[in-house]
């Protein structure tokens, strides 16, 4: 009899605290598009104990396939991906919940987390789950020497895939602004409510600390200032008589945007240099931590072109 084969399962870490965005349309779209090539797929957020108990039974079931017919077996399983992209928050949220269901006794481990690229630096096994035993093992984030487009190299670095102290955060900013500018989402920001950004405590996984951190007029993550930034940035492409297609009147845009970005962050820096590193440096944290919206910077391909080509 043939061993079934091994295949891998893609999981679509969607980097969002709300667990309502696993029914959004874009992650649904590439599990789809992913699934149609053949592939398993989940997709997955670390915040939430309804979407981990998805993968962990996901996963008991892959090595169930595998070890047919072996009593009391124990599967190995490796995740891989590009850098920075939540590899460990996942395991940490699969050896939480998992040891809980398990009833495992012992010193809870915990895998590195960080906003930072290459912080994982060795291979680490967490145990998920028991009947069978099942160990993940957190890796290093990868990288393909080559990009497959021109694009692919800004969107990576935007996400936090390649550390910043490689491309100026200015630089890096400006592709980000070009890239809302060509959106849509940040047109309807002005009718959303912030509160919907806060995670779901119901299914929310809890962290090692509950201690509410205190707020200060210079911290750029308050409500009133992420408030302010959208609105400085819709109100720009609202008021804004350019043509976006074109590339000096895009450029012109973003330029506009520092300017009113520096009144919406409250930052007084005496050189023109340092006010644009500081809008740079807080426009990203708030991208990457969610406050601007949570979309997906690549289209989702149509298949069946990709099947006639």
């Amino acid at each position: 009899t043939a061993a079934p084969r091994r295949s891998p399962t893609c999981v679509c870490s969607l980097r969002s605290t709300r667990p309502t965005w696993l029914i959004s349309p874009k992650p649904r779209k590439w599990v789809a598009f992913m699934k149609q090539r053949g592939c398993s797929c989940i997709a997955v957020n670390s915040h939430s104990r309804g979407s981990i108990n998805e993968l962990l039974n996901a996963v008991r079931g892959r090595i169930r396939e595998i070890k047919l017919g072996v009593s009391d077996c124990t599967g190995t399983v490796l995740l891989v991906g590009i850098p920075n992209v939540g590899k460990s928050a996942i395991i940490n949220a699969m050896h939480q919940i998992g040891r809980i269901g398990a009833a495992e006794k012992g010193k809870l481990k915990h895998a590195t987390v960080s906003s930072h690229p290459g912080e994982t630096r060795d291979i680490s096994g967490y145990k998920v789950a028991s009947h069978p035993n099942i160990y993940v093992l957190d890796t290093p984030g990868v990288l393909s020497p080559i990009f497959a487009n021109d694009e692919s190299g800004p969107r990576l670095v935007l996400t936090g895939a390649i550390k910043d102290s490689l491309v100026e955060e200015y630089e890096i900013a400006q592709f980000l602004l070009t890239v809302l500018n060509l959106r849509t989402e940040c047109r309807e920001w002005e009718n959303l409510n912030l509160d919907g950004d806060k995670s779901s405590f119901a299914d929310a996984i809890p962290t090692r600390s509950c201690h509410t951190k205190r707020q200060y007029s210079s911290d750029h993550t308050q409500d009133f200032i992420v408030r302010a930034v959208r609105q400085a940035l819709s109100e720009t492409i609202a008021s804004f008589q350019g043509d976006l297609g074109n590339e000096n009147d895009l450029r012109r845009l973003v330029e506009i945007q520092f300017t009113h970005l520096q009144n919406a962050f409250r930052i007084s820096a005496e050189t023109i240099e340092d006010r644009n590193k500081c809008v740079a440096v807080k426009l990203l944290n708030l991208y990457r931590t969610g406050r601007l919206g949570h979309y997906t910077l690549d289209h989702v391909p149509d298949f069946r072109q990709e099947v006639a080509a």
